[in-house]
């Protein structure tokens, strides 16, 4: 694929890419030259599991394993 770049050293990253790899506006990306190679990585702020962690709550009373069986039977 390939990509034209613009007077202000802008690049459109092909949307098969961009969809492939979960670029979404306000993605940040990492650059690397190698060897005359441009080298772009897609960096993660965060570790994705640990934004969620602490985050759920069971519902007052309810044992973690009260609470997955409520679930699971879809009461």
């Amino acid at each position: 694929m390939n990509a034209l770049l613009s007077e202000k050293g802008q690049v459109t990253i092909p949307k098969l890419i961009r969809d492939g790899m979960g670029l979404v506006p306000g993605s940040v990306l990492d650059f690397e030259e190698d060897n005359g190679r441009i080298i772009v990585r897609k960096v993660l702020a965060e570790n994705p599991i640990s934004l969620w962690r602490g985050r759920g709550r069971l519902p007052v009373g309810k044992s973690v394993d009260d609470y997955l069986a409520t679930i699971r039977d879809g009461e």
